[in-house]
């Protein structure tokens, strides 16, 4: 290959050229770049802008940009802006790959023609043969050139790829730089949200105080206007007070009717009841208390006879509005037990199909001193009773030995010395009322006995040694059982 100098002349006659080739151009000082086109046919790139900025000015006028701004940019803008800068510095990279197979393109075609001027060379002579020489060490020149412009090339590309290593470590800093503004930011709401609700809060109670003052004062001042009224009333006597003394006293004199007036109903409504009794058949005989025996007795010889009618007792209210079936009451005689005490006690006698009732003056009175008693043994952990068990599953009982009934918190026990005939917990199946009759047509008895269910299929009827203690007794396994959420009652009762 021939060297040539850097003297070497570069214009070319153009018309000594004419005859050496059709393929061949000389029309610039130097050789005009191609490319291989479709079917391996050469065509010519079209001319760059010489105006436009080279690659290496662009990067440096971003890099000056970007360092000029960085003062006055927010975190934000300059999370953008390195973004951007990434992308401009990816796309140079892509341009300088493209610069990179244009110029292995350019090696190609210089080869090229390089060998098909070789090849001219040998079958050429005098001038001709000379022109061929120079346009072959044109060709090599513009060899070197390349490769000059090769290493330029890298060399812009190894500094691309640094500035693009740049520009990323700074994009993510800044990135890292707006996370943590962000939790700064969002740690300062927090924050200052916290104080904000603070002095809500603070307002709200002081506006409540101060509500609460200002009623104070003005339930004072209106206290104070009173009190003043009062106090002028008092010394200057108007009409006024006048009225309100006659008003309070016409209250006086109304509620005192009123009283009159209820006591009147309730001696007229005893005065009916003992008028329709005195002109009945029959008639109530016995004391109106607890702890009495309630008998029916016929006023005459022309009554029918008892025992061959039905008889069936009621309790009703004082005010006459509630009448409830007494269930298993359908004897002559009624021993009046603690639910009674408040209501009265009505028997209807039922004969040939015609009723007769027969209702008691007034309610049912509790029995002297028996509240206290049963309060003072409430105060015990347990009460005992004797008794006398009259009948058992309904049969009579031909022992009369004493037993003990053990009424306590818990539960009820009966028993004989050291044997237990029967203990039980207090539940809605137990049943405990006075006895609901006559036990062998005797009312001493009736008063002081009790019927005890302990459970379905055992029951108990238990004589007392007195009315006192059989009321008593009633009225604390009531009391205890209750405690117990149980209601404990006769069958069929309405508590």
């Amino acid at each position: 290959m021939t060297k040539v100098s850097p003297e070497l002349e570069e214009e070319v006659h153009l018309e000594a050229m004419l005859s050496v080739s059709a393929d061949v151009s000389f029309a610039s000082d130097h050789f005009p770049k191609y490319k291989i086109g479709p079917d391996n046919q050469i065509m010519e790139e079209p001319k760059p802008d010489p105006d436009a900025p080279s690659l290496k000015e662009v990067v440096a006028q971003e890099t000056a940009q970007l360092t000029q701004q960085h003062k006055r940019l927010s975190v934000r803008d300059l999370a953008n802006k390195f973004d951007k800068n990434m992308a401009t510095a990816a796309k140079l990279s892509n341009k300088a790959k493209l610069r990179e197979a244009t110029s292995l393109e350019g090696h190609v075609l210089l080869k090229r023609v390089r060998d098909a001027l070789e090849s001219l060379r040998g079958r050429m002579a005098g001038r001709n043969k000379e022109d061929v020489e120079k346009a072959i060490s044109m060709v090599e020149a513009l060899a070197v050139k390349l490769t000059q412009n090769e290493g330029e090339l890298i060399q812009e590309k190894f500094e691309v790829k640094k500035l693009a290593g740049f520009l990323k470590q700074a994009s993510e800093d800044a990135k890292r730089l707006v996370n943590q503004e962000r939790s700064f930011a969002c740690a300062e709401i927090e924050s200052a949200r916290a104080v904000v609700q603070r002095f809500g809060e603070a307002l709200e109670e002081e506006e409540k105080l101060a509500q609460n003052s200002r009623k104070q004062d003005v339930e004072k001042l209106i206290e104070e206007v009173q009190e003043a009224r009062r106090r002028r009333l008092m010394h200057q006597p108007s009409k006024v007070m006048d009225m309100e003394y006659e008003l309070q006293a016409l209250r006086i004199r109304i509620r005192e009717k009123s009283i009159f007036s209820i006591k009147l109903q309730k001696e007229l409504a005893i005065s009916k009841r003992v008028e329709e009794n005195r002109y009945c058949l029959y008639k109530l005989e016995g004391a109106q208390i607890l702890g009495s025996c309630l008998r029916i007795q016929p006023r005459s010889d022309d009554a029918p006879n008892l025992s061959k009618c039905l008889i069936q007792w009621y309790r009703v209210s004082a005010e006459g509005t509630q009448t409830d079936v007494v269930s298993g009451a359908c004897k002559s005689t009624y021993a009046p037990e603690p639910l009674d005490v408040g209501k009265c006690l009505r028997a209807d006698i039922t004969s040939d199909g015609r009723t007769i009732s027969l209702t008691t003056a007034y309610p049912i009175g509790p029995a002297a001193g028996l509240s206290s008693y049963v309060e003072s043994l409430l105060r015990k952990s347990n009460a005992d009773f004797n008794v006398v068990v009259s009948q058992m599953n309904g049969q009579d009982n031909p022992s009369h030995s004493v037993h003990v009934l053990h009424v306590g918190k818990t539960r009820m026990k009966l028993s004989r010395g050291w044997m237990t005939k029967s203990r039980e917990s207090y539940t809605s199946s137990m049943q405990l009322c006075g006895v609901r009759g006559s036990c062998n047509n005797d009312a001493a008895t009736t008063t002081k006995s009790l019927l005890w269910q302990v459970k379905k299929g055992l029951s108990f009827v238990l004589k007392f040694e007195s009315e006192r203690e059989r009321n008593a007794a009633i009225m604390l396994a009531r009391k205890h059982a209750f405690n117990s959420n149980v209601v404990l009652a006769g069958p069929d009762d309405r508590v």
